[in-house]
């Protein structure tokens, strides 16, 4: 691998700027995005879909593949050049120690459930990436800084199956979507709305759920009105003539009704927290992120990924963690924490992860390079007992040792605990059957 160059804290190692395959957010209200959005999702009331629980998922994306030992798998006895240099702090679990950093959530470790022992074989990020966002593993070998899709993601699974809350869509990604995290076969209806703006910024403003600027509602209902009236030429109403417009009519009046919507005008308005509740998260872009999920599932939206870019550490660990960690503790914990005072954490999961952990070996450059042999996730809410490790690496790090598990079991975890069998046969627009998850057994202990 050739030597990293400086990079925004937003590029993996290949080198990716910030573009993405697929950002189907609901685009332009005056440029027919939104409306083919929305029939989009009309056409999807018609599938099938599964009896669920009212569970939902905040689904924690750390791109770039986060340092297990600089996290929640520290080995304080191995040599220097694998420990690290950081410290370790003790738990409310007893003999588990977290690394330096994770101090807030090392204090609510009753509420926490960490997986130490998921493994693969895909080193890369796009293979990583696309095995961990789906539960399935890429078709063919692919590039470190491929986007593939060959298999839906879970928080489009999820929005095809649970389906949307009223005035808003099923499924988000908050800061941008990961590379596999679209809906493939499924369709562009499935794909995340994707909220790019900072609501840290006192300006954040999300496009499509406020009208644009320079346009009052008192003339946006008049041009609603002129549409209407235009529409009453024999020309739109004659289904003989092939005009495109008529078809659309009932697409346009719902992306009137979701610019107007109450729900999600008040899902969106940050601002309505207390400053209180803001602080608790940390006033930066991450911290108002993990706030802004926390209303989305209030609001009933059943899977929210929040997209974090930058941990691809092949550099100057040590320096950037000492940047990057603290925020993530803190508002990691002020999400479980503010869940579970507000009666919610029995039925929202929240799930943080990468695609993969890191090298057992500091390299010459102060960093640790990829490594799919052992990682962690955190594992926080919808029922999930918590208390616990699940699973072991060896005592360097080097491999899941004990209780290994895959991202199929991950997986068919968040499927089962969002009423969703893991099971479940999909059909293509081709009718070829696909497993949705080829080995649906999910993970016993995080079960309840």
């Amino acid at each position: 691998m050739k030597k990293p160059t400086p990079r925004s804290h937003h590029v993996n190692c290949e080198g990716l700027s910030r573009r993405s395959c697929l950002q189907l957010g609901l685009g332009s209200f005056l440029g027919g995005g939104l409306v083919s959005a929305l029939r989009f999702r009309s056409l999807a009331a018609s599938e099938e879909t599964t009896a669920a629980a009212p569970t939902s998922c905040i689904l924690v994306w750390l791109d770039g593949g986060p340092t297990h030992y600089e996290t929640f798998d520290p080995k304080p006895e191995a040599p220097r050049e694998i420990r690290g240099e950081y410290e370790t702090i003790p738990t409310g679990i007893p003999g588990v120690r977290f690394s330096k950093h994770m101090k807030r959530l090392a204090g609510i470790t009753d509420k926490l459930a960490i997986i130490r022992s998921i493994r693969h074989d895909h080193g890369n990020h796009g293979a990583g990436n696309h095995y961990m966002m789906t539960g399935a593993p890429t078709r063919i070998p692919v590039s470190c800084g491929a986007f593939v899709s060959f298999h839906p993601s879970l928080g489009s699974v999820t929005a095809r199956e649970r389906g949307a809350p009223k005035g808003l869509p099923a499924y988000f990604s908050l800061g941008k979507m990961s590379r596999s995290g679209g809906p493939n076969f499924l369709g562009a209806r499935h794909a995340p709305f994707v909220v790019k703006n900072d609501p840290n910024q006192g300006s954040f403003r999300v496009r499509d759920v406020a009208l644009p600027k320079g346009l009052d509602g008192a003339r946006f209902s008049s041009r609603q009105n002129i549409r209407s009236e235009v529409d009453q030429f024999l020309r739109i109403q004659n289904e003989t003539a092939g005009d495109p417009v008529a078809a659309y009519d009932e697409y346009f009046r719902q992306g009137h009704d979701l610019i107007t919507s109450a729900q999600a005008q008040e899902a969106f308005d940050i601002h309505r927290e207390p400053s209180t509740t803001r602080d608790l998260y940390g006033r930066n872009s991450f911290g108002q992120r993990a706030l802004l999920a926390r209303r989305l599932v209030e609001a009933g939206v059943p899977f929210v990924t929040l997209y974090d870019g930058g941990w691809d550490h092949h550099t100057n660990l040590f320096k950037s963690l000492d940047t990057m960690l603290p925020p993530r503790d803190r508002a990691l914990a002020a999400l479980i924490q503010d869940l579970d005072q507000r009666g919610m954490l029995d039925s929202t999961m929240v799930i943080c992860l990468g695609e993969f952990g890191r090298t057992p070996k500091i390299n010459e450059r102060g960093g640790r390079d990829h490594w799919s042999n052992a990682m962690s996730v955190l594992f926080a809410g919808g029922k999930t007992p918590g208390g616990q490790v699940v699973g072991s690496t060896d005592r360097k790090g080097y491999s899941a040792s004990k209780r290994v598990l895959s991202p199929e079991n991950f997986a068919s975890t968040i499927y089962r605990k969002l009423g969703i069998d893991p099971g479940k046969i999909l059909y293509t627009p081709e009718g070829r059957p696909v497993h949705l998850v080829s080995d649906p057994t999910p993970i016993r202990e995080l079960m309840g």
